[in-house]
């Protein structure tokens, strides 16, 4: 039997158990899926030592950096990133090859791309985690320019969200929420920006997905902005990891 699973903390809700579950029972697939949650990355090898049937993992936050230096190998993408989601376990006899990839760059340009409109030039990256690289990787590679919002010392291309200003705003019309603002259970919070100064040529992409509508798509769609939650990405990015775990 096949073993897969995910690491993170917390995992109290978590898509890939549910949906690989879902998939293994639907497709009579003779594998399972187990959530590992960890409070600290120094534990992850014991999830290899421990779990010899275990061929494939998903990372969540907050280890999708964290991980890499445990890693044999990554694929060019993730390299580039410097961030993984997907870890491949190739064992050979007592010989266990780690190699890490990043399939939230094949989830985001596949559900942003159908929605980009001529004029979704440049961007505004709320959020400067893991997740971002993935999303900076796909807008350089589709020509939009981008900016991130931080709240953490200010690196290259970033700012602070104080300095989001009105012309920010109308010169930036896609806007993305890399953050886990809004998720549940505390779905009232939301990116601090000016949401007054959006308009119906906006774009608001939140990779948040539980709820449907977090109150920062919610305020997007007040002002007539065009909206798309992290559901399909997720989605996306579940089914080319299952694909990498099974490619020779």
């Amino acid at each position: 039997m096949k073993k897969y699973g995910l690491i993170g903390f917390p995992l109290t809700h978590s898509f890939s158990k549910r949906y690989f579950t879902e998939k293994f029972e639907t497709e009579n697939i003779d594998s399972t899926y187990d959530n590992f949650e960890i409070d600290n990355i120094s534990r992850f090898p014991e999830i290899i030592k421990n779990n010899p049937e275990l061929i494939g993992l998903n990372v969540t936050i907050p280890y999708k950096e964290q991980v890499i230096p445990f890693l044999d190998d990554l694929n060019d993408s993730a390299k580039e990133i410097g961030a993984v989601n997907t870890v491949k376990i190739i064992r050979s006899g007592s010989v266990v090859q780690l190699k890490g990839f990043n399939t939230d760059t094949y989830g985001f340009e596949t559900s942003l791309k159908p929605l980009l409109k001529p004029h979704h030039k440049k961007a505004l990256i709320l959020g400067t985690g893991g997740a971002s690289k993935a999303l900076k990787y796909v807008l350089t590679k589709l020509g939009i320019e981008f900016i991130s919002a931080s709240i953490e010392e200010l690196k290259e291309n970033e700012i602070k969200y104080e300095d989001i200003d009105e012309n920010m705003i109308k010169e930036r019309l896609l806007i993305i929420n890399a953050t886990p603002l809004g998720t549940y259970p505390k779905v009232e919070s939301y990116p601090n920006i000016p949401y007054l100064y959006i308009t119906d040529k906006h774009l608001l992409f939140d990779l948040v997905y539980n709820p449907e509508i977090s109150a920062f798509l919610r305020k997007g769609m007040d002002m007539g902005a065009a909206t798309k939650n992290g559901y399909e990405m997720l989605l996306l990015q579940a089914k080319k990891s299952y694909e990498i775990w099974n490619k020779d």
